[in-house]
């Protein structure tokens, strides 16, 4: 391994177990405390796709991927009780919603940033940002608990995240789960516009170090 990406690993290698560990607490009525990690791992990648090219913001998607994989085992593994019953602290839908959710909007997020990277420093990482944050919320959402995808682990019941409610408190009468992917993917658009200014001085510190 290029000594050079460790750091992005690393870095990638935190947010994945922070956003794990924040996940489980609640943030409000609509987010959960890892909302507010996660977006950072989009950071990350497009940091690395900007000074060392996408060969290397791969490898790293890839470590972080497989530490994600690695906490929802653990995850697995771990009972909780309430209600009168126990449950995993990670389900089988959440695992899998989560695996292909990180990688297939990481990987979406390097290509197209490759084919704008050309532009003004900031349309590359907003843009891939943008549509690589849309991508993970609605797989991650859709897979983790529509009823649509019931057969993955029928036993698991998440019949709570179909309860027909206003979206967000106030609008359309949507499934619970739509109003959290809502606020999520919004959180998430908040941050890209927010993380463009760390980019910018992350990616000229390391640029300079390179030269």
């Amino acid at each position: 391994m290029n000594r050079t990406y460790l750091p992005g690993i690393l870095a990638m290698a935190a947010v994945v177990v922070a956003s794990n560990i924040l996940v489980q607490f609640l943030f409000g009525q609509w987010l959960t405390w890892g909302a507010f990690t996660y977006p950072v791992a989009f950071l990350v990648t497009d940091v690395m796709n900007r000074v060392y090219g996408a060969a290397a913001a791969r490898r790293v998607v890839a470590a972080g991927f497989v530490i994600g994989v690695i906490c929802s085992l653990i995850g697995t593994q771990i009972m909780l009780q309430g209600d009168g019953y126990t449950y995993p602290a990670v389900t089988l839908r959440i695992a899998i919603g989560s695996g292909l959710a990180f990688l297939t909007a990481h990987l979406v997020d390097i290509t197209v940033f490759n084919s704008v990277r050309s532009g003004s420093w900031w349309r590359a990482p907003l843009v891939s940002t943008l549509v690589g944050s849309s991508l993970d919320t609605a797989i991650f959402f859709t897979i983790a608990f529509s009823a649509a995808f019931t057969a993955i682990e029928p036993a698991n019941d998440v019949s709570w995240a179909g309860e027909a409610l206003p979206l967000l408190g106030s609008g359309p009468i949507v499934p619970l789960w739509v109003s959290l992917a809502v606020a999520d993917w919004l959180v998430k658009l908040g941050l890209a516009l927010l993380a463009l200014a760390p980019f910018r001085i992350i990616v000229g510190k390391l640029s300079a170090q390179t030269t």
